[in-house]
């Protein structure tokens, strides 16, 4: 049938191929799952309906053989009373009896060979719908792998065009450079402390000097101790 093939080539390659089609194939393996449980159905009732044929074609036939060996005995009885006229009576019906039977035999045995052909069939689909059913979950698990997948090879190409991550790592050179910018503040802030501090130490230097040269003047003019 049509749908076992279906079902069996989902293959990896082809849920892949479903996916990209935005078709989902686990609901589609589920459908044809239900499409196969009905077309099951339906067997089942035929094959019933068959039965019942075989059924009725054997009532028929052995009916016909038995009606076919009362009338051989009826004969005999007409015969043991003398009565030849309801004896050929009797054997003539049996005749027609036989052939019906015949018929009937031929119909039943027709019936009997179909019966068997669909019961073959019916089984093979049985069978083929439990397998179906026992490979539903390894495909659907197949399917959800394909998706992850897919999901994530969209996401590493999304990667360096704008994504979250390179966001991040936007703002992460971001803090590094305002680090720098802190760094380099501080820096000269200490140059130029210490170079306030070397021109102060200049200043008290000078005064020194001055203070220095002043007391020596004041010697000078004082003169030597007597």
């Amino acid at each position: 049938m049509s749908i076992f093939k279906r079902l069996r080539d989902i293959s990896l390659s082809s849920l892949h191929e479903l996916l990209n089609r935005a078709e989902d194939p686990v609901a589609m393996m589920n459908q044809y799952i239900r499409d196969m449980e009905a077309e099951l159905s339906e067997a089942e009732v035929a094959f019933a309906k068959q039965v019942a044929a075989e059924k009725r074609a054997q009532h028929q036939y052995e009916e016909a053989s038995e009606k076919a060996q009362q009338r051989e005995q009826g004969a005999l009885l007409a015969l043991q009373a003398g009565d030849e006229a309801l004896a050929r009576r009797a054997i003539a019906d049996k005749k027609e009896l036989e052939a019906k039977a015949e018929a009937h035999r031929a119909q039943y045995e027709a019936a009997k060979r179909l019966t068997e052909e669909l019961r073959g069939r019916l089984q093979e689909m049985r069978e083929e719908l439990a397998r179906m059913k026992q490979t539903q979950a390894e495909l659907a698990a197949r399917a959800a792998a394909a998706k992850a997948q897919k999901r994530m090879n969209e996401a590493m190409g999304h990667i360096g065009k704008g994504s979250a991550a390179a966001e991040f790592q936007r703002m992460k050179e971001k803090v590094l450079e305002l680090e720098a910018e802190a760094e380099a503040g501080g820096a000269l802030l200490g140059e130029r402390r210490d170079l306030d501090r070397e021109l102060r130490a200049l200043g008290a230097e000078a005064d020194i000097d001055e203070e220095l040269a002043r007391l020596k003047k004041r010697l000078l003019e004082q003169g030597p101790t007597p």
